[in-house]
């Protein structure tokens, strides 16, 4: 028997309807990423489960109780689910040890002393112990996203629900959210999460679920939906976040914009930050320092194509710089600064240029 079951899960706003016939089962110790564009509905599917949305039609049920019937007491939600989400909300006039020992005091009936045991070791857990009495303002993000999930795990629940956890944190952070989460997965917690960071989604799950038009469009274990879709928006969706698209029109670019864009890419993909450095670094010698200089003063020939993706058979990530006009290489030589810089981090570059088209292919070495 299924630990949660959803039926025919609608949810509708004015102007939109998130939800329009979502139907899964749970099984106890899943751990499921749910996957998506933007306004898939991801997010609205963790709220309905956990009743901070009340859904228009449909029901849930939770180990054969319905948990969508009005009367279900919230209380009963609460004990059976934990939630965290990206935007954390801490009683600021309490520390941490007593905003982890609120709820079990007050809907668990908890004794205070037991509560701070179970909230102190929990926080030993999540690697938090020594900042118990500090204020949730002294705390940063990432320590923040622990504290929270310490929280959530002192109601004891049988499954957790992470929306979006760890999207906005910096590389540290995320190391340090992605490892508690590890922890509880390697420890048997039925777990839902919300997240675009498919090499953890495809690490941690035993399953997926890639919401689009309002359902479950697929599911399947990570290595099918990842390497092997069966439907073509599945597909298409895996391929956009696997590859980034940049396109250079004129000497007038967002520089900024353009190198964030790389570093974003970067992270969700979970590189390690001297990667990340390299391959901001390569944009800027070859891109920034030659490529728009020469085809402004001596082609003006762009568009000038980025390319960056990860191979298919070792997880290196490849860059391919792309543009047409005179032969010209800015990786030549063994003088030239640029190319030196370049070939000293790439650990392959092969240029070429045909039929009027010059084409740079940067493969990057594995970085720690």
């Amino acid at each position: 028997m299924s630990l949660i079951k959803i039926e025919h899960l609608r949810k509708e706003y004015p102007n939109a309807t998130p939800l329009k016939d979502v139907n899964a089962e749970i099984n106890a110790g899943d751990i499921i990423s749910v996957i998506g564009p933007s306004n898939s509905g991801k997010s609205t599917l963790l709220r309905c489960l956990y009743q901070l949305e009340k859904p228009t039609s449909g029901k849930v049920f939770f180990d054969g109780t319905e948990i969508t019937s009005p009367d279900c007491p919230i209380d009963f939600i609460r004990r059976k689910m934990g939630m965290v989400t990206q935007s954390i909300s801490f009683f600021h006039n309490l520390n941490i040890i007593e905003n982890v020992m609120t709820a079990p005091i007050n809907i668990l009936k908890m004794p205070k002393q037991k509560a701070y045991d179970e909230g102190m070791e929990l926080l030993k857990r999540v690697g938090l112990a020594e900042r118990a009495l500090n204020s949730p303002s002294e705390l940063t993000e990432g320590e923040k996203q622990r504290a929270a999930i310490a929280r959530a795990m002192a109601m004891k629940p049988e499954v957790l629900l992470f929306d979006e956890t760890i999207s906005s944190l910096n590389p540290a952070m995320v190391a340090e959210v992605v490892q508690v989460i590890r922890k509880l997965a390697s420890e048997g917690m039925t777990m839902l999460v919300v997240t675009h960071e498919m090499n953890f989604a495809r690490e941690i799950s035993n399953r997926v679920f890639y919401m689009d038009e309002g359902v479950i469009y697929e599911e399947g274990a990570p290595e099918q939906i990842f390497d092997n879709p069966g439907k073509e928006k599945t597909g298409a969706y895996i391929k956009r976040l696997n590859q980034l698209n940049l396109e250079i029109k004129n000497a007038g670019y967002d520089f900024a914009g353009f190198t964030s864009e790389l570093e974003r890419y970067a992270r969700d993909l979970l590189l390690p930050e001297k990667l990340i450095k390299n391959i901001r670094l390569v944009f800027e010698e070859i891109v920034s320092q030659n490529l728009v200089p020469y085809s402004e003063v001596y082609y003006n020939e762009y568009p000038i194509k980025i390319v960056a993706e990860m191979t298919d058979t070792d997880d290196r990530l490849r860059m391919n710089i792309n543009y047409s006009g005179m032969q010209y290489d800015p990786t030549e030589g063994t003088v030239d600064l640029s190319a030196v810089i370049v070939k000293n981090i790439a650990e392959n570059v092969n240029y070429t240029y045909e039929n009027g088209i010059n084409n740079i292919d940067i493969l990057f070495k594995k970085a720690a």
